[in-house]
């Protein structure tokens, strides 16, 4: 053994340890990668925006339903007593005061929240192909479960 492939160290000798270029290589399945890809690339437009509408809100560039400086009064509030004290809409219809900077940010929500629906539509159709009859219920019960509770027409929303 020569003497570069050694080194001392405090604790005495340290041999270096060659590595097995004969790794097994592991395939991830397309689907996978397309899942992947979607939180990815969702996750960060889902901030992205997040960061955009908040800044429109707090500077002033859009109107707002509520001005943020009389926020904090309505912070210790239950949601039926703000919902009641501010007028403010439920439910889906936040849809219709996206022009008022304070709803615009539930742009950026929903499209988090709608990755994991989307990510399920991506896997669906991969293991259909594959005829694997139990990720196939699992994924169709997420995404009835999921789109019932988003939709809110068991009524039973926290909002």
């Amino acid at each position: 053994m020569s003497n570069a492939n050694i080194k001392v160290a405090d604790h005495g000798p340290v041999r270096k340890v060659e590595v097995k270029k004969d790794l097994q290589r592991i395939e991830v399945p397309q689907e996978q990668i397309k899942y992947a890809n979607l939180l990815l690339y969702g996750a960060w437009s889902g901030i992205v925006i997040l960061a955009v509408t908040f800044f429109m809100y707090m500077s002033g560039f859009m109107k707002a339903f509520i001005h943020p400086s009389l926020m904090p009064q309505y912070w210790g509030m239950k949601v039926s007593d703000y919902l009641h004290a501010t007028n403010a809409p439920h439910g889906w219809t936040w849809l219709k005061m996206t022009g008022y900077g304070d709803f615009v940010n539930f742009i950026g929500i929903s499209l988090l929240g709608l990755l994991t629906i989307g990510g399920y539509l991506i896997l669906l159709p991969a293991y259909l192909k594959k005829k694997d009859k139990a990720y196939v219920a699992i994924v169709i019960t997420e995404i009835v479960v999921l789109s019932v509770a988003a939709s809110g027409i068991l009524g039973v929303s926290g909002h």
